[in-house]
């Protein structure tokens, strides 16, 4: 199974030259670091900041410099700073080319829940439901199960749902998805993991079509 660094490697793949890209909380904001420097990409966050880089090295970390998670960042040359209001402007009028999202659940039909277990306390959705809302292409970073080994990829999600049929593909530890008209298809499985296991260990039905390869992490 792969880590959530190597998951944000796979899904650094999916990232094309020019790209404006929004990173959700989580293993999504792991994806800058990985980025080909042959392209030329900028982060965008909703708290306003365009053009994000890596993460600082430790001991670099300059405290007013921060993501939406309020995860220290650095910049890049042309990096611009601007208030929220301008920020989901970017975001509502399809400026982002690509959104990738953290997720606890995932539906074979592309819906996400993200936000919210019942009974626990939370700040609010935050930027999420506008990016799910605009966004053309979202890719979903997560772990095919949970804790107690249960599928997070469902035919119907349980918990209160973040957007309906947005999800365009899903990278997982264990395998790559890609929500089609026809139902939840399988691409890609991680090295040494068989067609069978992710199967297994998932709720949602899967499409196989043909021989499954192996990812291709570096």
């Amino acid at each position: 199974m792969l880590t959530k660094e190597q998951i944000a490697k796979r899904i650094s793949k999916e990232v094309k030259d020019g790209y404006y890209v929004n990173l959700g909380i989580g293993i999504p904001t792991l994806v800058a670091n990985y980025v080909p420097e042959n392209l030329s990409v900028d982060f965008q966050s909703e708290n306003g900041v365009l053009g994000m880089g890596p993460f600082p090295y430790e001991g670099e970390e300059d405290a007013d410099l921060i993501n939406a998670g309020k995860q220290t960042i650095t910049t890049l040359p042309g990096a611009s700073f601007f208030d929220s209001a301008f920020s989901f402007g970017m975001i509502r009028s399809q400026k982002v080319d690509l959104t990738i999202l953290g997720a606890m659940e995932v539906t074979e039909e592309g819906d996400i829940a993200s936000w919210k277990i019942p009974g626990k306390m939370v700040k609010g959705m935050g930027g999420a439901m506008d990016l799910v809302a605009s966004a053309q292409n979202i890719i979903v970073a997560m772990m095919h199960t949970n804790k107690a080994g249960e599928s997070k990829i469902l035919k119907k999600c349980t918990l209160p749902l973040t957007g309906v049929k947005c999800v365009k593909k899903i990278v997982t530890d264990i395998a790559v998805m890609e929500v089609t008209e026809n139902g939840l298809k399988l691409l890609e499985r991680a090295p040494g993991v068989s067609v069978e296991d992710i199967v297994k260990a998932t709720e949602a039905t899967l499409i196989i079509d043909g021989e499954i390869p192996e990812m291709v992490i570096d």
